[in-house]
């Protein structure tokens, strides 16, 4: 038995009067009216309308059971108005979790450009390395970097291409040479980033010879995360390979200067990824078609803009 429409067939009968009328305002029958209040009377072993030939009544217990009716479908139209709503407006919180260079870089700036459009959206923002679960950590969006996303059965966005870049600082420049080709790396100082999607023991590049392992000694610095690995870079500390978001501003600034100009390491692509496609919540929708304009737009002016500080260590 469908208790909730029985509960808005009993309202029509009252408001109507008579079962014949609240037939005709549902399009249905009289004789399924009829057997929708019997159901619910059956269903509650009580008597909610006394019936003649010309009227309805309600009994004492009807009418007690007709308030509450009431107040349950009005509660139940506001939610369905509000779910709708959801689908239809962008508003309420939007909780999402970002790879921490990834976030910090790109997603934050673009989080204050999208709200600037949708304004009634409060987003509810997680950095961290890990890739959570969805739906038992309860996120609306991940943003992330990967050179393959798993098969998780989750709807993925690709955002557009990274890659990382090898820098060093002026200063320890100075002190201990601009290394020319690959091999010359093994004389310096190389700073780790350690992830499991790059081996800490060796550094691999794409360049004019394809592919290219360089085999390092012991790390004398190493952390979990590239602005870590940048900042240890900035202070002189050795020769970083990390991602151009990471960099950038680095670079900009001349506290960075990229050496193997003609190489970049760990190639990975940057998704958005949310659990399901029907019914998409507009805020979130609205959120991932912003990305999808706003960091391929990013990646391509920073990764353009590589060429002139190429030019300070030829």
């Amino acid at each position: 038995m469908n208790t909730l429409q029985n509960m808005r067939v009993f309202t029509r009968v009252v408001e109507s009067g008579t079962f014949t009328a609240a037939a005709q305002q549902m399009n249905a029958t009289t004789a399924t009216i009829s057997r929708a209040v019997a159901d619910l009377e059956a269903h509650l072993r009580t008597r909610l309308l006394n019936r003649t030939t010309r009227r309805i009544a309600l009994t004492e217990a009807g009418e007690r059971y007709l308030q509450r009716c009431e107040q349950i479908l009005a509660y139940v139209e506001q939610a369905e108005a509000e779910a709708a709503d959801a689908h239809a407006r962008p508003c309420g919180k939007l909780r999402v979790h970002a790879m921490t260079g990834l976030g910090q870089h790109y997603v934050v700036p673009a989080i204050s450009r999208y709200q600037e459009t949708y304004c009634d959206v409060r987003v509810d923002l997680m950095l961290a390395q890990r890739m959570p679960d969805l739906l038992d950590e309860g996120y609306d969006v991940s943003l992330m970097a990967a050179p393959d996303l798993p098969d998780s059965g989750l709807v993925s966005q690709w955002l557009g291409n990274a890659f990382s870049i090898a820098c060093a600082s002026p200063d320890y420049l100075r002190v201990r040479g601009i290394p020319k080709t690959l091999a010359e790396l093994k004389r310096h100082v190389c700073l780790r980033v350690a992830t499991p999607a790059a081996p800490t023991d060796t550094w691999i590049f794409d360049g004019p010879e394809g592919e290219e392992q360089v085999d390092l000694g012991v790390a004398m610095f190493k952390s979990n995360l590239a602005d870590a690995t940048v900042v240890a870079v900035k202070e002189g500390m050795g020769i970083g390979v990390m991602p151009v978001y990471s960099v950038i501003d680095g670079l900009r600034s001349g506290k960075l200067v990229r050496i193997l100009p003609g190489y970049t390491s760990q190639a990975m692509s940057l998704y958005a990824v949310y659990p399901s496609r029907q019914y998409l919540d507009a805020k979130i929708r609205t959120l991932v078609d912003f990305l999808r304009t706003d960091i391929p737009q990013r990646l391509a002016a920073d990764q353009a803009e590589l060429g002139r500080f190429a030019l300070a260590t030829e």
